[in-house]
């Protein structure tokens, strides 16, 4: 794909973003993203079926299965337009940017045929059943059994989820859980699809310190998963939600990016407004962000654009790691900045109340998708090829 190209797909997404988010989509500018994300639940299903309708909802799809089959420079155009527009966190992300792409990799074609059309038509929502209170991080302390039915061959599920993000607004939770017994670690587990409106499973969200609660715990007491509606096979879990995870921190970063430089703009116009630009100690706090912030996208493009080389696979290793700590810096600027109104919700500034919600939910950022910890593990253990660390065990 050519610059002109690129060019002419920037000013699609563009003029289509001027053009639908207005109106009744007009209250969705720059809401349900991390710290908002049940925020306008019924407008956000409704604005994934404006996006659908041109088909927006999954462009980075294969156009076989009926995507756009956008290449990488061209999903990272849309995604940088999106976020550019203050588009809204996406309810539908989960299937369009997790499930999607695994079944697409290792699902049945009746799966592909059952699931992928309404995903597509951004009419059926999923959220991810991994974390547990004793397997967060550590996905390998999972407990959630998951027992055959000898009668039905379906699989009985028991044990429970937490940190579950926006299970309270799906219809659908994949599920990893242990189905052989005796098993530790990573072997014996199943990766199940498993419908949330059924007997034995209860949703109970979990609120905020920002007032939301778009993460929930999910108890499973018997519940169900179908006999076809395991991905891959039984003790294969851990293979297909590795390959899911590796589906997770893809395009989807550079739009991340564009939300993390508009946080920064709005720092840096009330640091103007305020006269805390002549700050000296501000200023260097703004500019460590902003070069931070532009190597989390030389980082980021490298990844993206590598040839799965030993010297790229290290980088990926870095990026969560680099991120996170990233965000929860900005989120600390913009507390500093704010000084004494930082405590009191100004809803009348949308910007200042944005930087609230940012710096409430970054204080989570180097704990969810792996904590600090087990980053720095992982860069050490499996990029530097440094002795793995000792492992406890769990009784």
């Amino acid at each position: 794909m050519n610059a002109n190209s690129l060019t002419a797909l920037r000013r699609e997404v563009r003029v289509w973003m001027d053009v639908h988010l207005t109106g009744q989509f007009e209250p969705l500018r720059y809401r349900g993203n991390a710290g908002d994300g049940d925020a306008l639940p019924e407008l956000r299903k409704a604005w994934e079926q404006e996006l659908a309708r041109s088909n927006w909802t999954c462009p980075h799809w294969p156009k076989a299965h009926g995507g756009r089959g956008l290449s990488i420079p061209e999903q990272i155009v849309f995604q940088e337009e999106y976020a550019r527009a203050g588009g809204p966190g996406r309810i539908g992300h989960i299937g369009e940017g997790l499930v999607g792409p695994t079944l697409i990799a290792f699902g049945t074609d009746a799966q592909k045929q059952q699931f992928l059309p309404g995903i597509l038509a951004g009419t059926d929502y999923w959220c991810q059943g991994y974390s547990e209170p004793g397997a967060g991080s550590d996905l390998g302390n999972i407990r959630t059994r998951a027992t055959r039915d000898s009668a039905t061959g379906d699989w009985i599920v028991t044990g429970q989820k937490v940190w579950t993000s926006l299970a309270h607004l799906s219809d659908w939770i994949f599920v990893l859980a242990r189905c052989e017994a005796g098993t530790v670690g990573r072997h014996g587990l199943i990766f199940l699809l498993m419908p949330l409106d059924q007997n034995g499973v209860e949703i109970q969200p979990i609120e905020q310190i920002g007032g939301g609660a778009e993460f929930n715990s999910v108890f499973f007491d018997n519940a169900r998963a179908r006999a076809e509606h395991v991905v891959g096979a039984p003790g294969d879990g851990w293979r297909i939600a590795m390959a899911l995870l590796g589906f997770e921190r893809g395009i989807s970063t550079l739009g991340q990016q564009m939300a993390f430089a508009q946080e920064l703009q709005a720092i840096c116009e009330i640091t103007r407004e305020t006269g805390q630009a002549q700050s000296p100690d501000v200023r260097q706090r703004i500019a460590k962000a902003w070069t931070g912030l532009r190597a989390m996208r030389y980082l980021a493009l490298r990844v993206l654009g590598g040839d799965g080389s030993p010297d790229v696979q290290r980088d990926a290793l870095g990026y969560k790691y680099h991120w996170s700590n990233w965000h929860r810096d900005l989120g600390k600027l913009a507390m500093d900045v704010l000084g004494p109104e930082a405590g009191i919700l100004d809803e009348s500034d949308p910007r200042k109340e944005r930087l609230q919600r940012m710096f409430l939910f970054s204080r989570a950022d180097t704990i969810y998708g792996g904590t600090n910890e087990i980053q720095l593990n992982l860069i050490a253990e499996q990029g530097l090829k440094m002795p793995r660390e000792p492992r406890g065990t769990m009784d």
